[in-house]
């Protein structure tokens, strides 16, 4: 594979994954809570693919590092509503289980992205 494979390869296991989410909140208990939860969760799980694929047109290595640096920010915090979605009771480990895999994962690829961009000389 080469890079732009890499790329889109990314690209398309985020919007997956945004998309694993909205289908996951369509089964969600329609209580209160677990809307505004939803709602939370909806925004921050699609909007990785979305900063992503804007990363991916970073005009300088600032930018990409700025960019890279949102989508970091909303995979954790995806990650963090399934957690609390767990814990309230509103959706099952084992459901939520390939979702958190996933997102730790790309997480993962994005912090190293990240830090090898902050090493590499400007582009």
């Amino acid at each position: 594979m080469d890079r732009k494979d890499d790329i889109k390869a990314l690209q398309e296991r985020m919007k997956r994954l945004g998309l694993a989410v909205i289908i996951m909140t369509e089964k969600l208990p329609s209580k209160r809570a677990a809307n505004v939860i939803s709602a939370q969760i909806v925004r921050s799980g699609t909007s990785p693919g979305a900063n992503y694929r804007a990363a991916c047109r970073a005009r300088s290595k600032a930018e990409f590092i700025a960019k890279m640096g949102i989508v970091e920010e909303e995979m954790d915090e995806t990650l963090y509503w399934l957690e609390v979605l767990v814990e309230a009771r509103f959706l099952s480990a084992v459901d939520a289980e390939p979702l958190s895999k996933e997102g730790n994962e790309l997480l993962s690829i994005v912090v190293a992205s990240i830090q090898t961009a902050r090493k590499s000389p400007s582009r």
